[in-house]
């Protein structure tokens, strides 16, 4: 195994006898374990693309006979984690009766219906639009992946002249058509007419590579794509620079980070004319060549070749006009330079959707850019959610791979706009996109929730990523803040959320929160003012010190956060949301509280008057008012207990009990209740309403807003 390992280079080769081993003679099994392989190396193939399959004898349910079956993976499934519920099933003979009705290209959608008709399981997923290229081709396991580098030779203008030669005819060639019945058809015929050949290279497209069992099939396919990779190893620099050489330099990463941060909430304001997006953004080595090169004013334009890739990139990018060094900090006069490109690029996107439209196509969508371009800084991308954009900027890296090798070679060329017209806005591809699950309350949305590695905080910050948002955790203690992020991510993954270490009292924690937020997700729409301590004490005993930590947490922290958040928010100018998380102590004297009682009373009033001065910015502030969270919560740890039991005469484990029984409710208040009410003021429902007061508090009489 070792000697197949070190033979390759460009590929990861990662079969393990022993593990096949315990597979064999399950056809289905070795099939699922091919897929996660090859999925595991994104050189192989990108997220959510490829298919691949097998062919199998299985027994007819009906009539006992064996039959052969086909297992290929179902619609929208992504190999590298691919399992067998993922996977269609249908039965060969009728699939390939299908062509004694089929009447032509006009008639490819109603053929996807037909598929199943094919249908051998019950429990099958849905067949994806390339189960008849896996179908009409008889060998027993069949991959077709979309690899960067044989996708550069596919993509290259003598893309056929050079597969033929570079493999001596075992490779074939069909020319670029739209994926479908037609297209399988077309792979059946080049295979009868070159008898013989390891695989067929997909014009734009993509690679499809067999073998008789899995392993062959497997080797086959890394063996293809290691050659495609060397031959291009070898030609770059042949003919010229790549690219056609560097044009401007780079600052240093630190310098690249400060700019994307500075201009993100900009972008994202002008990509969420239609509705909110999450942004994400790269300075990867492999994009800063392609940006910074001679070629880029000539090949973004261009567009994209693989249908993978525009699907998910929109057509062609936008490339901004600014320089590396780029003065950012006038917000106002950077939007004004930006807006007429962001003007053109919405009419570039109109004019392409009204010349290629069909009578039966679906409305225009989003007209914003997905991928923005910052020569000398990186490389943005802006869609409904993490993980959509961080895989869109993905894909447009693959697309710059492909480009770097389709011009080392060849010349690169790009799918005519009317047949990427024709992917984008297939009516199949349409059906898919309503048959996704609506969006949820807060889609779109970005919070940082200060004080969220625990007790209310943390329990604000799982409410808003239940609902669609992503969100900014942080803590002043690094410990609490890592267990955290072990928590979230794997509760939720790594598109859910980022970290931040923040103290509040801390201008420069501050900022690099959010500077954190715009890198990792283009802004932020959602702030809530969480953090904070407790001091219970009688009046002869509160000291200077008690009393500055008290105002400069809770209050000085809760003005710089917001004065931060507004900032960003003003940038974006797509309105805000600033939630103040107070205390029932703001509207209610008890004994022992004069420092922390008064301190929260400023956080009330503080949110009254920044509701007052930030309606014109359509940024809403409003408070919810706790009672005795004592859950999770770092307030009750130590001294504060103590001092509230010796206060109302009761012992510290008696303190749930007994603000639960001083309620009209008799309840006892959790983290959960106080993320309740957050969610209710950011959701939607109360989206008119600015300078409220919401008690979460089982009903205390006397902190009745009144």
């Amino acid at each position: 195994m070792s000697d197949e390992k070190d033979r390759f280079k460009h590929v990861s080769y990662l079969w393990d006898e022993t593990e096949a081993a315990k597979l064999a003679g399950d056809e289905v099994a070795l099939l699922l374990y091919r897929s996660n392989l090859l999925g595991a190396d994104l050189r192989l193939t990108n997220y959510g693309g490829g298919n691949t399959s097998c062919k199998a004898d299985a027994i007819d349910p009906l009539t006992g006979d064996t039959v052969e079956v086909m297992w290929i993976k179902g619609s929208g499934g992504d190999i590298g984690t691919l399992k067998r519920n993922g996977l269609a099933a249908l039965y060969v003979e009728r699939l390939r009766s299908l062509k004694n009705i089929y009447k032509g290209i006009e008639m490819e959608d109603e053929m996807v219906e037909l598929f199943n008709h094919c249908i051998y399981d019950l429990n099958s997923k849905a067949p994806s639009i390339d189960t008849p290229l896996h179908g009409f081709l008889p060998f027993k396991h069949i991959d077709h992946l979309h690899p960067d580098a044989a996708i550069a030779i596919a993509a290259a203008k003598d893309g056929k002249q050079i597969t033929h030669d570079l493999f001596d005819g075992k490779i074939g060639w069909v020319e670029w058509q739209k994926p479908g019945f037609d297209l399988g058809l077309q792979l059946k015929a080049c295979l009868d007419e070159n008898p013989g050949i390891i695989g067929i290279m997909l014009g734009s497209h993509g690679l499809f590579t067999w073998g008789d069992t899995a392993y062959e099939s497997y080797i086959n396919t890394l063996e293809v794509i290691e050659k495609c990779a060397i031959y291009l190893e070898e030609n770059y620099g042949k003919k010229g620079p790549v690219f056609g050489g560097q044009k401007i330099g780079s600052p240093e990463k630190t310098q690249r980070e400060a700019q994307a941060a500075l201009l993100a909430p900009i972008l994202r304001g002008f990509c969420s004319s239609e509705r909110h997006m999450v942004g994400h953004f790269t300075d990867d080595a492999r994009v800063l060549e392609f940006i910074n090169s001679n070629d880029l004013d000539r090949l973004a334009p261009l567009g994209t070749s693989c249908p993978d890739h525009f699907l998910r990139t929109k057509i062609s990018p936008l490339v901004l006009d600014l320089s590396p060094d780029e003065d950012l900090s006038d917000p106002a006069a950077l939007k004004e330079r930006l807006a007429p490109a962001f003007v053109a690029y919405r009419k570039m996107y109109a004019d392409y959707y009204e010349t290629c439209k069909h009578p039966n196509s679906p409305a225009i969508r989003d007209s914003n850019p997905v991928i923005i371009l910052y020569p000398g800084i990186g490389m943005f991308s802006f869609s409904k959610d993490k993980q959509t954009t961080r895989v869109a900027a993905e894909f447009y890296t693959n697309a710059i791979n492909v480009m770097k090798g389709a011009e080392a070679i060849s010349e690169y060329t790009s799918l005519p706009r009317q047949e990427a017209f024709n992917i984008e806005y297939w009516l199949l591809e349409e059906a898919k996109l309503q048959r996704m699950p609506k969006p949820k309350a807060l889609s779109g949305k970005i919070a940082l929730v200060t004080g969220s590695a625990g007790g209310i905080g943390k329990a604000i910050a799982k409410k808003f990523v239940d609902e669609g948002a992503v969100v900014v955790i942080n803590d002043n203690d690094a410990g609490r803040l890592e267990k955290a992020d072990a928590e979230f991510l794997a509760q939720y993954g790594k598109d859910a959320y980022t970290t931040a270490l923040l103290d509040v009292t801390s201008g420069d924690d501050i900022t690099n929160a959010f500077h954190i937020a715009a890198l990792a997700f283009g802004g932020v729409d959602i702030v809530v003012n969480c953090a904070g301590l407790s001091i219970s004490k009688p009046i002869e005993e509160h000291t200077d010190k008690d009393w500055d930590l008290l105002y400069d947490v809770l209050v000085k922290g809760q003005f710089k956060v917001t004065q931060a958040s507004v900032g960003v928010m003003r940038k974006q100018a797509i309105g805000g949301d600033i939630l103040n998380i107070v205390s029932k102590n703001a509207l209610v004297s008890g004994p022992n509280n004069a420092g922390y009682g008064s301190a929260k009373a400023a956080q009330l009033h503080l949110s009254r008057l920044n509701a007052a001065e930030l309606g014109a910015d359509k940024i809403r502030v409003n408070v919810v008012n706790p009672d005795a969270v004592i859950s999770d919560s770092k307030i009750w740890e130590g001294d504060w207990a103590a001092g509230r039991a010796k206060a109302y005469g009761v012992k510290v484990e008696e303190l749930p009990a007994f603000y639960a029984k001083r309620t009209l409710l008799d309840k006892i208040i959790l983290p959960e209740d106080i993320a309740n009410a957050c969610l209710v003021f950011v959701g939607g429902q109360l989206s008119k309403s600015t300078g409220n007061v919401l008690n979460v508090d089982g009903g205390v009489a006397m902190a009745f807003v009144r």
